[in-house]
């Protein structure tokens, strides 16, 4: 379930999670620039030609003492 969120016109329409990346009729973690890919969003079904879909991932980081 990575992390993603949608952008329309500069501006975030939704962020959330992916429910599941295809490529052909197969599940995939990862699709290459340039090639065609099917999205299945949770709890939202409204993209749109010209959205820009950002994948992203929270990281903690531990503090260090100066």
């Amino acid at each position: 379930n990575s992390k993603i969120r949608i952008v329309r016109d500069g501006v975030v329409v939704y962020t959330g999670e992916l429910a599941s990346l295809k490529r052909y009729k197969d599940d995939v973690k990862e699709v290459a620039t340039g090639y065609e890919c099917g999205l299945n969003v949770n709890n939202f079904n409204n993209i749109e030609v010209g959205d820009i879909v950002e994948a992203y991932e929270n990281v903690e980081v531990k503090r260090k003492l100066a």
